[in-house]
């Protein structure tokens, strides 16, 4: 009698942090790839590679993937 409850028992602290890491790289790899622009005329004997990213925005990118790691975590925790 009462509410519905829930079957799935609360996620301690150690596995809610795995969790979050799990999803954390995951997403990481969805947002890398995003905005990148590939230098076309790199020249590898000086150090270049073509197809790599001219700017890749690391820090942006993994403030971004914090975030949707998040909310992700958030909707499988709650």
């Amino acid at each position: 009698p009462g509410g519905a409850r829930c079957i799935w028992p609360r996620m301690d602290l150690f596995t809610g942090v795995i969790v979050y890491l799990l999803i954390w790289w995951t997403a990481l790899f969805v947002v890398l790839p995003i905005g990148t622009k590939p230098v076309e005329d790199a020249d590898p004997e000086a150090g270049g590679w073509r197809r790599a990213p001219s700017r890749p925005l690391l820090g942006r990118k993994v403030i971004g993937t914090s975030v949707l790691a998040a909310v992700l975590w958030l909707c499988a925790y709650g």
